[in-house]
């Protein structure tokens, strides 16, 4: 059992989850509604991304003191279990569903909801996710039902509901309608065979050219559109004339003449003879062809593309069936609900449509209508689940009038802060501005029913709102016990008007009515929960992909703006969520989508055991830019493992190994300026991160811990009023390990005061315990590992049960500041100044004499005056030179390269002694170890040796040095002499 799972038993056998929420009992609620996925299919990174987001920003906002039940809940609904179940049975079609029994088809889609459930609980308990998976909700249960049916009924009653006859997008496999924003989720990029094809005129011997990527809809041609204002010409080529629009002239091949030019209000009214005659064959009493085969004007006509004449199947196009709507063309059906031409249709008849193409192509050419064709990539929409091409198709069906409500729902998307931004007035606002009415009925079996019920005599038409409702307005009968399908099927209702039978609609809820249902339905609103649910509504937050901007979020947003049209308890005018954080998608390293056939990604689980849950979780927090994709590798999340996991333990490391294990409480402000710049950055590392959490930027707050140049710049204050809003910031976790650490490991090894000891002790541990605090909602079990062995009794007994440190203001003062700015002239200064040295080619173990710096650095000054000797220090010590110069009239670093005697002693001092101390790492000793040397040297060296004999047994930690015979030890070149020598403990 690794660390982390050790870190999982603590929480499970304490009960730290729940203890976090009852903690906070009495406090304010913070809302968060969790979307329910699928649980059918293996957990992917996709679903660690988005569970890491949520956990982070829910753990963040607990430790700032609120109360947040955590919910987790399961899709069990719709086409994707349909289609697994049909897949598993090998069922094509809705016949041989209907012929196996739709209760049994729906007992397989039920067994199977739950199949992976244990996959996703196992992963995201193991990523660190809190959630309550006892009591998790599921979209199948006759509570969740109930509420759904209470949505429904509230459109309803607000004239929010229609049926009608309009044209849908439309899964000729799954023989339903889905829905305008599931259309958006399939598209694909294909190859089709586009043509142009000749409509020849009634009263002249001229054609008009039209353009189409559908060869299939041309046998329901009823009518061709213009533009009115369109410029339009006669052109006569090789004795054939042809009409279309005279900004597409391009398409012509060879030569021809212009022989009028024309506009489209023209053309308006001009007949043409059919292309086909199937239509004329179906008789349909009351249906006439007097306004069919004509030039109609439309809107929606332009010369952009194609040949600036449009063709009109009403059937197949909502433009289509809009303008045949007005100019009362017939409507009638030459495909079937399969997707094949019926019988009518002699040349092509039972073939699938986009099947059908080529041989319609064949017939044109043959018959000498077809001008020419092109092979055309596009995309093309397909059903989101089953993958088969998606026709746009007359149909009856429910709607809910979204169009009636939009301008609700661009106001209310006012009140929601979106991340990244963009999103609210862009992919989701201009969504919003062109929001449609939603077809929510899907003629389908495994789903909650449409509890709508039509007469059978009087044709009223009744939605019921409720199980009791139900029961009241039911036939006698057994009360319903399941309401899906078959058995509310069999439900009869009396109709009020006539008192005859009403029975049910065919179809169940588009599953994406359910999921935005859930803010109610989780909680069985209205008929439990109520005072719960309307106080705790709109959610604070949420977060899912960038797909769910026309998915999830949108039907939220709709369903939550139809509510709230008056106040029914949840509010006036609201919308369903605060805040919402959106992601991208996780790709791998070269920008490919995760794939199985490509294994091109790491199971999560040998992730996990390789290098922990934290550092994914890190990594998929702070590598990228909320809403882009990320780019993932398993060498990526290793250098996170090193860079943040492995860096923040070795400083705790370091802490347990040199701090007294007696510290002196001590009280007064520290006087080492390292400790007081650290300490200063650790507040603004506080202050921080608690202004990017407050508007849900976890990229930004993240890379402030560890990885990542923040914004800011070199603006430095002048005024008395202190502001850190210029103040630059990098990565914590690596200025307290590269930077404060090794800066003061002298003071914790070899410290000139027990004093100062105790001061760089408490400094540590001061950043180490408020660091677990300030990484514990991103990073929980390092967080939680390292709490545990800081903490004190009268702490919590974990860290999650703490409050989130608010930033030390008292340390934030002018004295911080201008240590700040000073630290980052000094560590500017000694960059410049270590590139000169390798300019040079002079090791830094070599001492020099003097070096030369501007007074101002990368935009730098040395401000802080009453630290200025321990800062130059830095310098001296950090870049081995002897005296540091700062000068108002230079403009560039310089270093005096010229060296003594002396200064070439010290240097092969300092070799001997890296040696050493490089000797005493490789051979395992602790830095306690007292150590005797041995060595064999050359009589230049031993001289030397002799004269710095008691300052190397200081700098080693070594009881005796003595030269003899060294028969096998570690040899060391140091100029033109040699030196061979052994280490030992005493």
């Amino acid at each position: 059992m690794n660390k982390e799972e050790k870190i999982l038993e603590f929480w499970e056998k304490e009960d730290i989850f729940h203890q976090s929420i009852k903690n906070r009992e009495g406090a304010e609620y913070y809302s968060f509604y969790d979307g329910p996925p699928f649980a059918t299919g293996k957990p992917h990174y996709g679903h660690i991304l988005a569970t890491t987001i949520k956990d982070s920003v829910l753990r963040y906002w607990t430790m700032r003191g609120y109360q947040i039940p955590r919910r987790v809940g399961w899709d069990c609904h719709g086409l994707p279990i349909e289609n697994l179940i049909e897949k598993e049975m090998d069922i094509k079609s809705k016949k041989q569903i209907e012929e196996l029994g739709i209760g049994k088809f729906n007992d397989a889609c039920r067994s199977s909801v739950f199949s992976c459930v244990s996959d996703f609980q196992e992963t995201l308990k193991r990523v660190g996710r809190w959630a309550d998976y006892s009591e998790a909700y599921s979209t199948m249960d006759n509570n969740y039902i109930e509420s759904v049916w209470w949505v429904l009924k509230k459109l309803w009653d607000k004239e929010l509901i229609e049926k009608n006859y309009r044209v849908s997008p439309y899964c000729p496999r799954c023989a339903t309608t889905i829905s305008n924003f599931e259309v958006n989720q399939g598209y694909k990029e294909v190859k089709d065979r586009s043509i142009y094809v000749r409509f020849k005129a009634v009263d002249d011997d001229a054609c008009f050219l039209v353009w189409t990527t559908t060869p299939w809809t041309l046998p329901g041609n009823l009518a061709l559109a213009i533009g009115k204002d369109i410029d339009y010409c006669l052109i006569e080529r090789e004795g054939e004339k042809l009409i279309l629009a005279k900004s597409r002239l391009s398409i012509i091949e060879g030569e021809y003449s212009i022989i009028s030019n024309l506009k489209g209000s023209d053309l308006i009214g001009k007949k043409y003879f059919p292309m086909f005659d199937y239509l004329q064959g179906v008789i349909i009493d009351g249906v006439s062809y007097d306004n069919a085969y004509q030039i109609l004007s439309g809107e929606f006509v332009t010369d952009e593309d194609g040949t600036g004449i449009v063709h009109i199947n009403p059937m197949h196009g909502e433009d289509d069936f809009q303008i045949s709507k007005e100019h009362g063309l017939p409507f009638i059906h030459l495909v079937d609900e399969s997707g094949s031409f019926v019988d009518a249709v002699t040349d092509f008849s039972g073939l699938f449509v986009k099947d059908a193409d080529s041989k319609i192509i064949s017939y044109l050419k043959e018959k000498g209508i077809l001008y020419k064709e092109q092979l055309i990539s596009h995309e093309y929409p397909h059903c989101w689940r089953c993958d088969s091409p998606l026709l746009y198709y007359a149909v009856d069906s429910w709607y809910v009038l979204v169009t009636k409500i939009k301008d609700s729902l661009v106001s209310n998307n006012e009140q929601i802060n979106w991340v990244p931004g963009h999103l609210k007035y862009g992919r989701f606002g201009k969504w919003l501005e062109g929001a449609r009415d939603w077809d929510f009925v899907r003629k389908r079996y495994w789903g909650a029913p449409i509890p709508i019920w039509e007469c059978s005599e009087c044709k009223k038409k009744m939605c019921i709102g409720s199980i009791a409702e139900l029961e009241e307005k039911r036939v006698a009968g057994e009360r319903v016990s399941d309401l899906h399908r078959p058995f509310i099927d069999d439900v009869k209702l009396i109709c009020p008007d006539c008192g005859k039978s009403m029975s049910r609609i065919e179809g169940v809820f588009d599953c994406w009515f359910e999921s935005g249902s859930m803010p109610y339905a989780q909680w069985h609103y209205p008929f439990e929960n109520k005072e719960m649910v309307e106080r705790t509504f709109p959610a604070d937050f949420i977060a899912e992909g960038l797909d769910q901007t026309r998915g999830w979020f949108y039907t939220l947003t709709v369903l939550a703006t139809a509510l709230t049209t008056e106040d029914i308890g949840l509010g006036k005018d609201k919308p369903a969520f605060k805040n919402v954080i959106t992601n991208g998608l996780v790709l791998d390293d070269k920008g490919r989508k995760l794939s199985k056939k490509l294994k091109n990604y790491p199971d999560p689980k040998d992730v996990f055991d390789k290098y922990g849950a934290d550092s994914l979780r890190y990594f998929l927090l702070s590598s990228t830019n909320i809403g882009e994709d990320y780019r993932f590798s398993d060498d990526k999340v290793k250098e996170v493992w090193r860079n943040v996991v492995l860096a923040v333990e070795n400083c705790f490391n370091f802490y347990e190994t040199y701090a007294p294990k007696e510290p002196i409480a001590i009280t007064t402000p520290p006087s080492n300026v390292l400790d007081k710049w650290i300490l200063g950055r650790l507040e603004v590392l506080n202050e921080r991160i608690d202004r990017f959490m407050a508007g849900y930027d976890l990229t930004k707050a993240t890379r402030l811990i560890g990885g990542g140049q923040m914004e800011g710049g070199n603006n430095y204050n002048t005024d008395n009023n202190v502001s850190w809003d210029d103040y630059a910031v990098g990565a914590f976790i690596d200025d307290l390990s590269n930077w404060y650490i090794r800066r003061s490991r002298r003071r914790f090894q070899k410290p000139e005061s027990q004093e100062d000891l105790e001061y760089a002790s408490q400094t540590l541990e001061t950043v180490l315990c408020k660091l677990t605090k300030i990484m514990a909602p991103f990073t929980p079990f390092i967080s939680e590992g390292l709490y545990q062995k800081l903490r004190k009794d009268s702490d919590p007994i974990s860290v999650h049960l703490c409050d989130y440190p608010s930033p030390n203001q008292s340390v934030l003062d002018r004295d911080s500041y201008d240590i700040y700015w000073s630290m980052n002239y000094i560590r500017s200064s000694i960059n410049l100044i270590l590139a000169e040295r390798t300019k040079a080619g002079i090791k830094v173990r070599q001492p020099l004499a003097s070096a030369y710096i501007p007074k101002v650095v990368d935009g730098y000054k040395l401000t802080a005056s009453t630290y200025y000797d321990q800062l130059i220090s830095l310098i001296k010590e950090e870049t081995n030179i002897k005296e540091i110069l700062i000068k108002d009239d230079i403009q560039q670093v310089s270093i005096d390269t010229e060296l003594t005697d002396e200064l070439r002693e010290e240097g092969s001092l300092r070799e001997i002694i890296r040696h050493i101390q490089q000797e005493r790492k490789e051979k395992g000793m602790s830095p306690e170890d007292k150590i005797s040397i041995v060595y064999n040297v050359d009589s230049g060296l031993d001289s030397l040796i002799q004269k710095y004999q008691t300052y190397l047994l200081e700098e080693t930690l070594a009881l005796s040095i003595s030269s003899d015979e060294v028969n096998q030890g570690r040899e060391i070149k140091i100029g033109t002499d040699t030196v061979i020598f052994t280490i030992k403990v005493v």
